[in-house]
């Protein structure tokens, strides 16, 4: 969170695995009531429902706006930020992202998804909030994480942010992102957890918690049976594959080209491939891109005064 004019720019990632602000990351969930729950550590009350923030799984939607939850979610995130500086009452600058090739269509209708109140009073945590929304800025994901890093990029570098849903592509050549050049593919670290819950089920007829199908993910092994684990590490070495395939296809050349890795999904690619530490570097703090838009978002409000 940043000071500027008076308000508080909150920068949010809204992945589809976790939600991220510059200093929070929680599961991408919530479980909604008609009235209070048993359990109460991270309930929000909005609008006369009651909310278990971090419970459940959502699932992958193309379009955020389509339900109230990454609203929610997203007053969540604005009230962890808060909470951090004992504030409860705020004017707030909200800067997000999008899919890198989603960002022109969807940015409009993005920002009035997240703006369309201008006051806001919720309750998180049992404290109660009072929220001005005071403006909205969508940039792309991918390049947030590493826009202030360009700095140090020289020759031709591809950005690979992995999230939970999609992977953005992006080129930039001596630091400058090339617009013509990117992509969004839908092969995210979800993709991985499916595929090793079907490789699972075929060969052992078993079902396995993802609980243990993230540690392994997230760390490379777990404390399991060692013919369960070289199920799991198998089928994340064929995805890593296939990520490097599909990089490829866009014109990765690991020769020529310095691969900066960001997102959830560079730990798969650090436990399960074989890169060359000198052209794969990897962008390890999982809130870069809260804290990207954060930085860009400061930089559009000050050219604009």
């Amino acid at each position: 969170m940043k000071d500027c004019n008076g308000f508080k720019i909150i920068g949010v990632d809204h992945g589809f695995g976790n939600m991220k602000t510059a200093n929070h990351c929680f599961p991408t969930g919530l479980l909604r009531y008609d009235s209070e729950p048993l359990f109460t550590r991270d309930l929000l009350i909005y609008d006369g429902e009651y909310y278990l923030i971090g419970e459940g799984h959502k699932e992958f939607l193309p379009d955020k706006s389509l339900d109230e939850d990454y609203y929610v979610l997203t007053l969540a995130a604005i009230a962890m930020e808060l909470a951090d500086e004992g504030l409860k009452e705020a004017s707030v600058y909200l800067a997000v992202g999008l899919p890198l090739t989603w960002t022109a269509g969807q940015k409009e209708a993005f920002a009035a998804y997240l703006s369309r109140y201008s006051e806001v009073t919720f309750t998180f945590r049992k404290m109660d909030y009072h929220i001005r929304i005071v403006g909205v800025s969508v940039y792309p994901q991918g390049y947030a994480a590493i826009a202030q890093l360009k700095g140090l990029m020289t020759g031709v570098n591809m950005i690979a942010d992995v999230g939970n849903g999609t992977m953005n592509i992006l080129y930039l050549i001596n630091g400058k992102p090339q617009s013509g050049r990117m992509f969004t593919e839908k092969i995210g670290v979800y993709q991985c957890t499916l595929a090793v819950r079907e490789a699972f089920l075929r060969q052992t007829r078993r079902e396995l918690n993802d609980a243990i199908i993230d540690e392994v993910l997230c760390t490379g092994t777990a404390n399991i049976d060692a013919e369960d684990l070289a199920i799991i590490q198998a089928t994340a070495a064929a995805y890593v594959d296939e990520l490097f395939r599909r990089l490829r296809e866009h014109g990765y050349d690991e020769r020529t080209m310095t691969l900066w890795i960001t997102g959830g999904g560079g730990c798969l690619v650090k436990h399960f491939g074989e890169v060359d530490s000198q052209r794969v570097r990897f962008v390890d703090d999982i809130c870069a891109a809260a804290k990207g838009y954060e930085y860009l978002a400061g930089i559009q409000i000050k050219a604009g005064q």
